[in-house]
């Protein structure tokens, strides 16, 4: 009888702590994705005071990235990690290749309509990860958090001020509007190609795809900080080299040991963090004040992730009251 009795409790006790330990592992999978975006979220005032053209400014942040993570992984001793399996070639070519593509299609577009309106369309990735997500690995998407990512957009669209202005004038759109627009939707695809090439690399250590992308990136952009002229100032080469050690070698490390471990609706919720910030870091940098239609939009984007986060929790609670520890 003894005997029997211990058969019966220690798979209880098993399945109990795997339960809890699913539960701790998802909120530290979110912890740094949430962070990593948090951090991207200042680049604009990086940008701003660095005072250099786009492109030179990506080609900076691709470079000292890339020395940023070279030192992160050797500190580490994870330099044999850039060996890349050949099963691995192509995720970390793919998703190095539509990272250097969604960024093109962004800077071009603004030059056709309003950054607020990019920022928005860009912002539709959410949508394009969780129907990629669901068409090429079947993962189940609940209503909870279709409505969720959906409530986000919303909130997004009045957080930037779109819904306040429209971006034609009497006459209809701007010249090349409706191309600025396409190049958006096309940039915000490549980035949801981005997210989910990550995850296909789920073994590789934090900071290896992110060092991959900053290498091809230094190497194929290099003519336009060549082309246009080196910064003159020391004050322009700090703020140039944060964009690569702080909103590349910081941000992409904690964003990728994130994506390694969350599921694609949940990556879809919390990337939002992100242009939240963003809004709220750039109007109090440039002094602006940010209306009542856009407070409620963050307050909305802020709510969205919340529900969908619930959801997971109560899901969490609910699995370990099932599979008690006896």
């Amino acid at each position: 009888m003894q005997a029997d009795s211990s058969i019966d409790i220690a798979p209880a006790r098993s399945a109990a702590v795997a339960a809890r330990g699913s539960a701790a592992s998802a909120s530290r999978a979110a912890l740094p994705f949430v962070a990593g975006s948090a951090v991207l979220g200042t680049i604009g005032v990086f940008v701003h005071a660095a005072a250099a053209d786009p492109l030179t400014a990506t080609w900076f942040r691709c470079a000292f990235g890339l020395l940023a993570l070279t030192a992160w992984l050797l500190w580490r001793g994870q330099l044999g990690a850039l060996r890349l399996r050949r099963r691995a070639l192509a995720p970390v070519l793919l998703a190095s290749v539509l990272l250097l593509a969604s960024w093109a299609l962004f800077f071009a577009a603004i030059e056709r309509i309003s950054t607020a309106m990019a920022v928005v369309l860009f912002h539709v990735q959410p949508f394009w990860v969780l129907l990629l997500g669901a068409w090429l690995f079947g993962a189940a998407v609940s209503r909870r958090r279709l409505a969720a990512t959906c409530a986000a957009m919303a909130g997004l669209a009045l957080a930037t001020g779109l819904v306040l202005g429209t971006p034609g004038s009497e006459g209809g759109p701007p010249a090349g509007y409706w191309t600025g627009v396409a190049w958006c939707l096309v940039g915000a695809l490549c980035m949801a190609g981005v997210t989910l090439a990550a995850k296909q690399l789920a073994d590789l250590p934090a900071g290896v795809l992110a060092w991959w992308q900053c290498a091809i990136g230094a190497a194929a952009l290099w003519v336009f900080p060549a082309a246009s002229g080196w910064p003159t100032s020391g004050a322009s080469w700090a703020w140039l080299s944060g964009l690569g050690l702080v909103h590349t070698g910081l941000a992409y490390s904690l964003l990728y040991a994130g994506i390694a471990r969350l599921n694609t609706d949940r990556i879809a919720a919390l990337q939002f963090v992100y242009p939240a910030v963003a809004i709220i870091v750039d109007r109090l940098y440039f002094g602006l004040t940010l209306s009542s239609v856009q407070l409620l939009g963050v307050a909305l984007m802020a709510a969205a992730v919340w529900f969908a986060e619930s959801e997971r929790q109560r899901n969490d609670a609910s699995r370990l009251r099932r599979t008690p520890e006896r």
